[in-house]
């Protein structure tokens, strides 16, 4: 989620993608089973939920014991992540893996391809469905096991929304065209700097939470698909004019804030996930809309803000690790991670799967709905350097306003390309 998530700082990156190649999965025998180490997120509610699951398995399984821990502390989880692959002492999972940095990890020979288990690849298909195929590596094989998602939607202040004169309860935010009027209305009369204020630094990251729901709402498509930068295309372009004009006209500041704009009522709106709900809920009164789309029409998608569960090459018994990854993923851990955290399982049919759930979380039934149509960031090549590519472009021409729009990206397009080619 987008709260979790630490960046990957350039020594990082670089930590991601200098070691050797291949994806191997190495020496132990996949049905060795014995006592397992496992990471996960320092997020409390995701801790508690852990501990939980961990009791559960470790009571039937006297024999095969998890232990469990967060994620040591460093510059980000992901740099921890590729530090202990390079020293060859990962965990045997991480329940906190980005799939922006597994093409990295893979690359480093850091994780075990689980189609190699009998029945993953089934187990996979029917637990995550058509969305799966994003989750793919360019080899066809499956290194990460999807796990729960953030979709990505557009957060509002009610009470912020009628000092402007707007309607709170039928916000005017679907189309490019009403977003920006909107967006006027509530800097010149509801009392706030920004109409929304995401982080305008330049990150590789933070365009996962201002230009690619856009994007993918826009498009329906990845950053990179089928070889061929998204961004550069007709569509992308129009996303990106959009948020040109709201940096343009100061609906959307240029320099960061400091703390939380949203909680502390220094912009109207913010670009969020369901984790949002438990952080804004006694503070703001809230509304949720779909991201806008150029005309109106509905999202073919949002961004997941996603998090997978990856199984590290260095893991001994791992047979133990992938029995323990589908208990993790069973419905009844899906269910109780649900109830602790408000994220939303990567699983089919959420609403009908957990119906008394979401009858008494009303509030997360919108989340539910946009979590069937996520768009992931995509499995290619050198994945953080594209992000930082594109990153740097965005920064310089839809931020900034410097230079041709049209121009910065297609030079982007063509060394995005490139990287995805494993170049």
């Amino acid at each position: 989620m987008k709260k979790a998530f630490l960046a990957i700082v350039p020594a990082a990156a670089l930590a991601l993608t200098a070691c050797g190649g291949g994806s191997e999965s190495g020496s132990a025998s996949n049905d060795a089973r014995g006592p397992i180490k496992i990471w996960y997120s320092n997020n409390a509610q995701e801790v508690a939920w852990g501990k939980s699951m961990v009791a559960a398995w470790n009571a039937a399984h006297p024999n095969e014991k998890v232990t469990a821990q967060e994620i040591p502390a460093g510059k980000s989880s992901e740099e921890v992540i590729g530090a202990a692959i390079a020293a060859g002492n990962a965990p045997c999972l991480v329940l906190n893996t980005a799939p922006a940095a597994v093409p990295g990890f893979q690359k480093q020979g850091g994780l075990v391809a689980l189609d190699e288990f009998p029945g993953a690849k089934e187990y996979l298909q029917s637990r995550v469905g058509d969305r799966l195929a994003q989750y793919a590596s360019p080899d066809g094989k499956y290194y990460q096991m999807p796990w729960k998602s953030n979709p990505v939607s557009i957060i509002y202040n009610k009470d912020i929304f009628k000092k402007a004169g707007l309607d709170p309860e039928n916000p005017k935010l679907s189309s490019y065209k009403d977003f920006l009027e909107t967006s006027r209305k509530l800097v010149s009369a509801g009392g706030v700097k920004a109409a929304i204020w995401p982080a305008p630094t330049s990150e590789f990251y933070q365009s996962w939470f201002d230009y690619y729901p856009l994007l993918a709402a826009q498009t329906g498509k990845q950053l990179v698909e089928g070889g061929k930068a998204q961004f550069a295309s007709p569509e992308g372009l129009k996303a990106a004019e959009m948020w040109k004009t709201m940096y343009a006209e100061k609906l959307a500041p240029r320099e960061s804030f400091n703390g939380d704009s949203f909680a502390e009522g220094k912009a109207a709106m913010a670009t969020v996930g369901p984790w949002a709900i438990s952080v804004y809920g006694d503070k703001v009164k809230w509304g949720v809309a779909p991201v806008p789309t150029a005309d109106g029409t509905p999202a073919k998608g949002t961004f997941s803000d996603q998090k997978s569960i990856g199984m590290y090459s260095s893991c001994e018994n791992k047979a133990t690790a992938w029995d323990v990854i589908k208990f993790a993923t069973s419905k009844e851990q899906d269910g109780k991670l649900l109830e602790a955290t408000g994220q939303m399982p990567m699983r089919q049919d959420l609403l009908g799967a957990f119906p008394d759930y979401f009858a008494k979380n009303k509030d997360y039934e919108f989340f539910a709905k946009q979590a069937e149509h996520t768009i992931e960031s995509p499995n290619v090549p050198n994945s953080v350097e594209i992000w930082q590519t594109f990153r740097d472009a965005y920064t310089k021409a839809v931020i900034f306003g410097k230079g041709d729009l049209n121009a910065t990206f297609q030079d982007a397009a063509g060394k995005v390309e490139k990287l995805a080619e494993g170049q």
